[in-house]
């Protein structure tokens, strides 16, 4: 009996399959049934050879050998990969397997996965595509049902091996071009280099930047507070005897009601989740990193199934999705959210005008619940945190807009004009989604004139004035970015161009990478040792700034790089050939490289220790890691050496239960907190074993420590994993 071969992107999904299928006998590799064999990749198992495999002089890192520019690229096995790779292989081989399903991860990186493994094995017999938006049981049962050719994905490869070859192109090059030139750790990319450039930028515009002090007047009256405005409605003014001169003119004057105001207003639901909406919000309000909200859902798309697909650009659903959603509220009808989504569920029909657009769902629609019953109990903290935003939103956009009314009064006090503004509410709307914790409503740029509950006044009242008040403050420079403003100027770089033709383009390409790559794009930036957090702002580093001035200028523009996401869509749209395009970028690699090699410009290590490095006895550099660490690291990028000095960890302080920092070396090692308790790492870990875990307590802590474990080897995981050794 023939059988048909399901290739998944990675163990856990290729489990799920193999459960709905009927696969339950464990091979190399594989789970195989009656019918279907499933087997899987571990990510990818393919990838572009490095340099050395084109030409034995590139495997040096020399100025003399660049640019890099192979005539046909190849693909080689990834080593770590190398034995999963053989079982697929000899999977494909099999006589008895006559036909391939593709699951792997339905977008463009996902077709790359199966593509190069399925070239590299060599396999050219009938193939199908697995195309779903959720791992539930019925979407996997319904996709099986409704397979499509993989040749309708053709492009979609097209463009995922032209995205490939280019960031190797550009990146391989420019990266050692820089290096060599500056003897220094440095890289740069077609992404990576213009998202930093707008963090360099925004720090610039903060130095350069010179506050000046204003003044606002305000009148108070019975029973409200009124700001002073110039003819033009502005309500600063920047000379201080001018704005003493006028409050103390209109002490104990009467102020004349001269316009009142009211409106209905109507503030629509905001749109369901794309992954970029989320992890901005998920900065936001629990400061978790795009990276940390990616994977978060993933969990819940694949382990939970609770979810749908979370790399998706699309805020809205297609038409023929809305049958579903009685089904997908009822699943989502338990704890906080029980009241209201049966509330929803009863009104027929549903309210779908701000959810369902087919025009605007490409590949995959938004991020919504799947019809899975779930168990909130079963997710980590985390996962339930962004398990509330995506239902809260989904509970939202199903509900009519919020209206309100909005109270204006103008006032004239001895010629001068003042306002005052109130807000009350006459219908929720979508607003009965949220609590208190999170406001989805936009910020209010006018600080100068609050809003405040006000009184029925009518026009031509007059009211005495019983205080004026003087208030001063500075003029701010533009606010750093956060992850999650820094995900917004990504998606919207249009606003950092100047030319209006560019702006234009910007906004149509969708910005800076893609929602799937921006997390990855922002953590190299803290790999490199480019960024810094400082709470919840990103800061760059020396090294930051440097190599964005050392990069070639149009490499820094966001507007070239969003050109060229354009130009992948149409590739994978088939309005454009990927050869065109590479061998653009072929071009343009060599163009980059002669740039930096004629650049007279020179690099400095500002932080740079009279430690000498153990290995090869450069004086190595201080550096800070992305969760507030510090470590050594060697400037030479053939050493590669590097020392932690301190870690956060996950180790709270028996005293104010504050997490500790792991400071010093060897049996030195030892545990230090803010609160000035000190504990060596030797009574750490008998401390942990006479609690009572042992071993089992180490383990959970050591999990924990991997998960969130900053650049670098953990100092006290490594300890931690010898101990175990040692005791087990």
């Amino acid at each position: 009996m023939s059988k048909t071969l399901v290739l998944a992107e990675k163990p856990s999904v290729g489990r799920e399959l193999a459960r709905v299928l009927g696969c339950p006998r464990s091979g190399e590799g594989c789970l195989e049934g009656e019918q279907y064999i499933v087997t899987w990749a571990l990510g990818h198992l393919i990838e572009l050879a490095a340099p050395e495999a084109y030409d034995k002089a590139w495997q040096k890192w020399d100025m003399l050998t660049l640019p890099m520019l192979p005539r046909e690229m190849k693909t080689v096995v990834i080593p770590q990969s190398g034995r999963q790779f053989r079982a697929v292989q000899a999977l494909l081989r099999r006589k008895d397997v006559s036909e391939l399903v593709i699951a792997t991860d339905a977008g463009r990186e996902g077709e790359l996965v199966a593509r190069w493994i399925l070239e590299k094995a060599g396999w050219h017999g009938p193939t199908k595509r697995l195309w779903i938006s959720s791992q539930t049981d019925k979407a996997i049962k319904d996709g099986f049902a409704h397979l499509r050719p993989a040749a309708e994905y053709d492009n979609l490869y097209h463009s995922a091996w032209a995205r490939s070859v280019a960031d190797w192109l550009v990146g391989l090059n420019v990266t050692r071009a820089l290096t060599c030139k500056y003897n220094a750790q440095l890289s740069a990319g077609r992404v990576q280099t213009p998202t930093l450039a707008l963090i360099v930028d925004r720090e610039q515009e903060i130095r350069s930047f010179r506050p000046k002090p204003f003044y606002t007047v305000r009148l108070q009256v019975p029973g409200f507070t009124a700001t002073w405005r110039d003819k033009n409605g502005q309500a600063r003014i920047f000379d201080e005897d001018t704005a003493r001169a006028l409050a103390a003119r209109l002490e104990g004057k009467t102020a004349k009601i001269t316009q009142v105001k009211r409106a209905v207003k109507e503030v629509p639901p905001p749109a369901a989740y794309d992954l970029t909406e989320l992890q901005r919000d998920a900065n936001k309000k629990y400061a978790y990193s795009a990276k940390e909200t990616l994977g978060m859902m993933q969990s819940l798309y694949e382990t939970h199934k609770v979810l749908t697909y979370p790399r998706t650009d699309s805020r809205y659903l297609t038409a023929d999705l809305v049958p579903t959603l009685p089904e997908r509220l009822s699943s989502v009808a338990v704890d906080v959210y029980k009241d209201l989504a049966l509330a929803i569920r009863r009104k027929r029909p549903l309210q779908t005008k701000y959810l369902v657009n087919d025009a605007k769902v490409t590949d995959h629609h938004a991020i919504i619940p799947t019809e899975e019953q779930v168990d909130l109990w079963r997710m980590s903290g985390g996962e339930r945190n962004i398990y509330d935003l995506v239902v809260r939103r989904f509970l939202a956009v199903l509900l009519p807009p919020c209206k309100y009314e909005e109270l204006s009064l103008t006032l004239t006090v001895d010629g001068e004009t003042f306002t005052a503004r109130g807000k009350r509410m006459v219908e929720p709307g979508w607003r009965a989604a949220y609590d208190r914790t999170f406001d989805t409503m936009e910020e209010d740029e006018d600080a100068d004139d609050r809003e405040q509950a006000l009184p029925e006044v009518a026009e031509g009242a007059t009211l005495p004035v019983q205080a004026v008040k003087l208030a001063n403050g500075q003029t701010a420079p533009p606010k750093r970015y956060t992850e999650a403003t820094l995900l917004s100027a990504m998606e919207h770089p249009g606003s950092h161009v100047q030319d209006k033709a560019q702006s234009k383009v910007l906004e149509e390409t969708g910005g800076l990478g893609t929602p799937a790559t921006r997390a990855d794009i922002i953590e190299k930036l803290f790999s490199a040792f480019y960024l810094e957090r400082r709470g919840k702002e990103l800061v760059p580093t020396s090294k930051g700034m440097q190599v964005v001035d050392l990069a070639p200028e149009d490499l820094r523009s966001p507007a070239l790089t969003a050109r060229w996401e354009g130009r992948l869509g149409a590739i994978a749209k088939g309005e454009e050939q990927e050869d065109a395009f590479i061998a653009e970028m072929r071009d343009y690699a060599s163009r980059l490289v002669a740039q930096v090699k004629a650049s007279d410009a020179t690099y400095s290590h500002d932080n740079q220790t009279r430690s000498p490095c153990p290995e090869c006895g450069k004086f190595l550099l201080r550096v800070k890691t992305k969760r507030g660490g510090e470590m050594l690291v060697c400037p030479d990028r053939e050493c590669g050496y590097r020392r932690s000095l301190k870690q956060v960890t996950n180790a709270r302080c028996p005293n104010c239960h504050k997490k500790m920092e792991l400071r010093g070396e060897g049996d030195k090692q030892m545990f230090a907190c803010v609160c000035g308790y000190r504990e060596k790492l030797s009574d750490f870990k008998a401390r942990k074993a006479k609690a009572g875990g042992g071993k089992r307590d180490v383990r959970r802590y050591l999990e924990q420590q991997e998960q969130q474990k900053d650049t670098g080897n953990s100092a006290l995981a490594e300890q931690l994993a010898k101990w175990m050794e040692r005791n087990s």
